[in-house]
């Protein structure tokens, strides 16, 4: 393992709280640099991830950390804001979206958020959850349906 491989504790503590099971689909929200995309994509096997954020840069990051993982098949990488987020066609729903520091989800920009929550509830199958930091260490987002 790279010392870049390696996710901070509290990243850490996030990614094992989340409730994840082989061959989930998992959607991250503001990936950043992929760190806990790769993670999650280790624990769901035969799964996918599809990580994504607004910042061309971030995308361009974790195209180069997960190299590996993108070219098996196993995370897709979007560059697309969360309130501008939309399945593609043909593209199946996903089990759960988490989203670590992301102002469109954690109050600090509210009218993002607004616009943000329908289109993951759009994304999510009928079970899905949005979980996100700010909780112990995490706390779930209620969803319209």
């Amino acid at each position: 393992m790279k010392l870049t491989d390696r996710l901070s504790p509290r990243l850490l503590a996030i990614v094992d709280a989340l409730p994840l099971r082989p061959g989930m689909r998992v959607l991250e929200i503001g990936c950043g640099p992929g760190a806990a995309a790769r993670e999650v994509a280790r624990r769901i096997g035969s799964g996918h991830v599809l990580a994504i954020d607004r910042s061309r840069k971030a995308i361009e990051q974790a195209q180069a950390a997960c190299r590996d993982e993108f070219a098996a098949g196993i995370i897709t990488l979007r560059q697309v804001a969360a309130e501008d987020f939309e399945l593609l066609p043909g593209e199946e729903k996903f089990d759960l979206a988490f989203a670590v520091r992301v102002g469109a989800f954690d109050g600090r920009h509210p009218a993002a958020g607004e616009k943000a929550l329908p289109r993951i509830a759009a994304a999510l199958k009928p079970q899905g959850r949005l979980l996100i930091d700010g909780g112990d260490p995490l706390r779930e987002l209620p969803l319209q349906r």
